[in-house]
């Protein structure tokens, strides 16, 4: 089978999960923008016998869906796909591609880590959706919460498969196993964190945005210092990331009197980051929404012990309370604190590792490539027809999204 496969633009992840597609099908990956600056990743390498294609080549194309179309003609056509996936509803690019898909009579795979709790919903909103989602003859994602909002609008639960969520999981446990037996922090905090916290310290990394609730972290770890002395070995933060919220968040850190105790290394690539699993003695992730938190997968799949706000997809197909990983209420700031109590009190976490390596295996680019390839031959078994309405609902879409993106 020939599957087109459109992100909006490439990250590690999207590369692990082709590769994993690879073994199942023959592969054309499509970026749709790849000037968008939402991550700092730097452009990945692509994996041999990948073709490859984008349908954008500069700032404003991403908003011309006439242009999106003849890209589409002139670049993904001539590979003959069998299917496309795309990513849901995302931008005006994964819509006007559908609408081609539609038009070109090939079948499409809705691909989506959208929670049926994650955002408040509207009603006209969800009935312009389920027109979009009409489009799709199957979907692929991984917890059941994201299966569920996908048979809210439309899909068949039969259509719909599972292992969207994927990280390179062989990555982060061989990268941190080599950084691991070194015993040495990272060159970006070893002249700040003494050695000693090799192995104990918390880690995080996100985007500084409103959502990753690090302003109500730092208060919890303000709270979980308390008695604690002024050892700045013992238990340090290591917050990893960088963004809008970064200024606060200097601000919130002296005002505690954290300065010893926080550090921010800023925003690394991914090859830095096993270092880091590698040496820190726990990972928390925060977020009050999180559709998945793939950095959770990269921790547990690195060995390190794991805390995750219950508002993370992650957290309900990855964390079983105390078994694989610890949750809290990510609203509770004494809930996050426990948490960091729960974590660095832990008198022997091997068997929860061992455990959470099992488990986080669940979810991995061959367990992508094999809901992909499920998803894809249901889509050519069962192809969407969508109707008037439908069609309708995917056009006011496209023109919206673009005015959104022109803004």
């Amino acid at each position: 089978m020939k599957i087109a496969i459109l992100f909006d633009r490439f990250g590690p992840y999207h590369i692990a999960r082709m590769k994993g597609a690879m073994e199942r099908a023959t592969m054309l990956a499509v970026e749709g923008a790849p000037h968008r600056a939402v991550y700092d990743w730097v452009p990945p390498e692509l994996p041999e016998g990948l073709a490859y294609t984008a349908l954008t080549e500069r700032a404003g194309e991403e908003t011309d869906a006439a242009l999106v179309a003849q890209r589409l003609d002139e670049r993904v056509l001539p590979f003959d796909p069998d299917v496309v996936a795309l990513a849901g509803w995302s931008n005006m690019i994964t819509l006007a591609t559908l609408r081609w898909c539609a038009q070109r009579g090939i079948p499409a795979v809705c691909m989506s880590e959208t929670n049926d709790w994650d955002f408040e919903r509207k009603w006209h909103s969800e009935c312009i959706k389920r027109g979009i989602v009409a489009h799709y003859g199957a979907g692929l994602a991984t917890n059941d919460s994201q299966v569920d909002y996908l048979v809210s609008l439309g899909l068949k639960r039969e259509t719909i498969f599972r292992g969207y969520n994927a990280v390179d999981n062989a990555y982060f446990r061989e990268s941190a196993a080599k950084w691991r037996a070194t015993g040495g922090l990272p060159p970006e905090i070893a002249g700040r964190v003494p050695g000693s916290a090799h192995g104990r310290y918390f880690l995080t990394s996100n985007r500084f945005i409103e959502k990753k609730n690090l302003l109500r972290l730092l208060n919890a770890y303000a709270a979980f210092r308390k008695g604690r002395g002024d050892d700045s070995a013992d238990w340090p933060l290591v917050l990893l990331g960088d963004g809008e919220l970064r200024p606060q968040i200097e601000a919130k850190i002296e005002a505690l009197g954290l300065s010893d105790f926080v550090h921010l290394p800023g925003f690394l690539q991914v090859d830095a980051l096993p270092h880091y699993y590698a040496s820190a003695g726990a990972f928390v992730h925060a977020s009050t929404t999180e559709q998945w938190g793939l950095v959770v997968n990269e921790a547990m799949a690195s060995g390190l012990p794991v805390a995750v706000s219950n508002r993370c997809g992650s957290t309900q197909f990855l964390i079983e309370d105390g078994v694989t990983g610890f949750s809290f209420d990510p609203f509770s700031t004494e809930e996050i604190t426990r948490a960091l109590s729960n974590l660095a009190e832990a008198p022997d976490s091997s068997a929860l590792l061992e455990r959470a390596a099992a488990k986080v295996e669940e979810v991995s680019p061959a367990k992508f490539g094999g809901g992909l390839a499920a998803a894809a031959a249901a889509a050519t078994t069962n192809p969407a027809k969508p109707g008037f309405l439908a069609r309708r609902a995917l056009d006011l879409a496209i023109a919206r999204a673009a005015r959104l993106e022109r803004a």
